[in-house]
């Protein structure tokens, strides 16, 4: 028996903004056309509060919300129908350096134009620009269906 050729990787940066839905739509068919998987991942951070010694944050509740905005944001593009080639990741880390690494084994990287927390006359949010400029594989930036530019 041969070994099968490895699947191609797709790895999409999933927090629940229109663009990052608009972007794991558009993971999920493309990496159907190359018979790939993907990867979906949801990368949150607990923010550090400086000059601060007691507990001002809730790492637990931190975790919570980033699992419930990933829940969304996947049933927001499947509903309750999944497909069976896509893998699901929610990491702590800064978004930018969690998507920059999952990028070095993948085929494309897949991010929205603008995130959860984009200015709204930007055309690039900050984590899509970091990923478009280090990525270690080419990088499909889109943006959310109701948005015209030109």
């Amino acid at each position: 028996m041969q070994p099968s050729e490895p699947r191609r990787q797709v790895v999409v940066g999933v927090d629940g903004s229109p663009s990052s839905c608009a972007a794991l739509r558009w993971a999920a068919e493309y990496a159907q056309l190359v018979g790939g998987v993907v990867e979906a991942i949801h990368a949150w951070d607990t923010p550090s509060v400086v000059g601060w010694t007691g507990p001002a944050i809730d790492p637990a509740f931190d975790l919570e919300q980033a699992r419930e905005r990933f829940t969304e944001g996947l049933h927001a593009v499947f509903a309750d129908d999944r497909p069976a080639h896509l893998m699901e990741y929610l990491v702590e880390g800064d978004p930018s350096e969690v998507l920059i690494r999952a990028s070095a084994g993948a085929d494309v990287l897949v991010v929205g134009s603008r995130g959860r927390g984009g200015f709204a006359r930007a055309m690039l949010g900050s984590v899509s620009q970091r990923c478009a400029q280090h990525a270690a594989c080419p990088v499909v930036v889109v943006h959310p269906e109701h948005e015209h530019h030109g």
